[in-house]
Parts: C-alpha cells; structure tokens; sequence
C-alpha cells in the first residue's frame, strides 16, 4: 500500500526515463514558425533544460530547425529548437544553441520547485485521508 500512495505521488521528473535531464509539467500555449508550414498553435506538456515537448494538431517536419514562441513562468520568450520526435499529435523539440539556456534552466529550477510542493501537499493530503 505505501509503495503505491508513493507512486502516485511522484512527479513527472521521478518517472524512470532515458533522458538526459529530467522534465518538468508545464502547459502553455506555444507558437512555432515553420519554414516549410508557416504557423503552428499547440499546446506545451513539459519541459527540460534540453528541449520541450508539445501537442499540435499539424504536422511539423522531423529535423527542421523552427522557432518557438512561448511564456515561462519568468515571461514571454522566443528560441530556436529542432524537430526531433513525433508520436501521433506529441512532438518533441530540442533546443538549438544556448541564447536562452539560462532562461531555460531557471524555468526548470522554478518548475522543480513548485512541483514538489505540489507533490508535498498531496502526499499530505493523502496521509490524512487514511
């Protein structure tokens, strides 16, 4: 039973994965310019200090260098990032360069924080049901 209230609780970050730096939840809308499809509109899933994964309902070419446009909890910002996976409607970009990798790595460091307070809570939340 204790092994499953902590598996519950665990943040997206906890999840066992083969990435090289963990993700954070995070859902915003993004733009992103496409050379070859103009604008896209999705929505962001989460986000690393190496890339960010988004949910559109277009396609967007593999391999292709876009920009995107998106608000972090610091503020609006725009960065280059590579197509780098598709699975059905998730895609997964990687970041290109290191003009915002700052920005980046502090949204990561808010976002860590913020969700292992939710976590906290939650964990608690559940303690006192029981």
């Amino acid at each position: 039973m204790e092994a499953q209230n902590q598996l519950a609780a665990s943040p997206v970050r906890d999840i066992v994965d083969a990435r090289r730096q963990p993700r954070f939840k995070i859902e915003v809308d993004i733009s992103i310019y496409s050379r070859t499809c103009g604008l896209l509109k999705g929505r962001t899933v989460d986000l690393s200090e190496s890339g960010i994964a988004a949910m559109l309902p277009l396609e967007a070419p593999l391999g292709e260098i876009v920009e995107l446009n998106l608000t972090l909890p610091s503020g609006p910002m725009t960065i280059l990032a590579t197509v780098r996976q598709r699975n059905a409607f998730r895609y997964g970009f990687e970041f290109v360069g290191s003009s915002a990798s700052e920005v980046i790595r502090i949204a990561c460091r808010q976002l860590a924080v913020e969700q292992s307070l939710l976590s906290a809570r939650d964990c608690e939340t559940f303690s006192v049901r029981e």
